[in-house]
């Protein structure tokens, strides 16, 4: 199994990860670098790089193509490169983002509970954006900033919570000592403030998926569109066979914890189809010429005994323990023929550890899950 990982994940800038249940306020860089270790601490590779295309070669399987480095093959492809934040364009914004600029109050709002909050409009949602902080803080200001004006209901809204309303628009800023303090507009006046809430755009890390036909489509709330994620059946499967998703590549609201479920769901169900691709090539060659009689664990795919198939769980990997080798009775076309036979996980044969793996895509990490032999025989 073999990661391609940017090193860029989305949550970089946030000092700790929330809303996963254990693991509560972990800094993002201490659970990539778990994470890693123990994909590489069972058997997995790891490479440092970039996807810029990905084709359908005409066996079947996937050729993926990295910005600096060899193409890789595969049999099946999980993409969990989640979404690029597009974030207002104000002075100190992308400066202050994740740390005092926040846009998701399930993320950080406990952090910054009962402190003056800023919210720089920017779209129709923006009120409803409004709303949700007040949960948890008395003192939000709403900068009607390049919104549209609300409506009298929106009005009337923001008035029965006590939300101040401010006209104009916002310069930029303002921070002392590493820590912001407030918001100044164009004319000078200047709000104190200890959060900042902006509305990004959400934009799916999915232009690579272009050259094999799977293009971003809109995402909408309440008739606004919000941002571009990949299409997917529940499992995450898309339009193309051979190619999962999972997190906020296909969905824009997940949580790092829903994004590792994502990948539970993604990874069993891309599991099931090499099961399924490995058990009819099993058939077809156990009725060819001369091969009646030799045992399956010697005529495993790429040559090797390790096993098949891998897929995500949450940053962590889950045994299947198998139990002794067994004697079982077949008939094949009529005649019984008794053979050893192991009991072997859904994994492959050999091995009563199987794999299991996911990086969140939560964090945005530029990561592709490429199962199957590269060019050179790697896995």
């Amino acid at each position: 199994m073999l990661v391609i990982d940017s090193g860029r994940p989305r949550n970089a800038p946030a000092a700790h990860a929330h809303g996963y249940l254990t693991r509560d306020g972990v800094a993002p860089a201490q659970l990539l670098a778990e994470g890693r270790a123990e994909v590489t601490g069972y058997g997995g590779e790891i490479v440092t790089g970039n996807v810029v295309a990905a084709e359908r070669l005409d066996d079947g399987d996937f050729r993926v193509v990295l910005e600096d480095g060899p193409a890789v093959t595969a049999h099946r492809l999980l993409v969990t490169t989640g979404l690029v934040d597009e974030l207002p364009d104000v002075p100190g914004v992308a400066e202050r983002w994740g740390r005092e600029v926040l846009h998701c109050p399930y993320c950080h709002g406990w952090e910054v509970r009962d402190q003056p909050v800023a919210v720089l409009a920017t779209g129709p949602l923006s009120v409803h954006q409004a709303l949700m902080w007040r949960q948890w803080s008395k003192d939000v200001t709403f900068f009607l900033h390049t919104a549209p004006e609300p409506g009298d209901e929106e009005y009337e809204q923001l008035a029965a919570r006590e939300i101040a309303v401010v006209d104009g628009r916002v310069a930029g800023l303002e921070v002392t000592d590493d820590r912001l303090t407030g918001v100044t507009l164009e004319d000078g006046k200047v709000f104190p403030c200890r959060a900042a809430v902006v509305a990004p755009r959400f934009t799916a890390r999915a232009g690579f998926l272009t050259t094999l036909g799977l293009e971003a489509t809109e995402q909408k709330k309440d008739g606004h569109v919000i941002g571009s994620y990949v299409a997917a059946d529940a499992t995450g499967a898309t339009a193309v066979p051979g190619v999962w998703v999972a997190g906020n590549v296909t969905n824009l609201t997940e949580q790092v914890v829903g994004a590792a479920g994502a990948g539970v769901r993604a990874g069993a169900a891309l599991n099931e189809d090499l099961i399924a691709e490995e058990t009819r090539r099993a058939v077809a060659a156990r009725a060819g010429p001369g091969d009646r009689g030799r045992p399956y664990s010697s005529r495993t795919p790429w040559g090797t005994s390790r096993p098949q198939g891998a897929f995500p769980f949450a940053f962590g990997f889950a045994a299947c323990r198998t139990g002794p080798p067994v004697a079982v009775t077949r008939t094949v076309r009529g005649l019984p023929r008794r053979r050893p036979a192991v009991r072997h996980g859904a994994f492959g044969p050999g091995h009563g550890l199987s794999r299991v793996l996911i990086m969140p895509s939560c964090f945005a990490w530029n990561v592709l899950y490429a199962w199957g032999p590269s060019s050179s025989g790697r896995v």
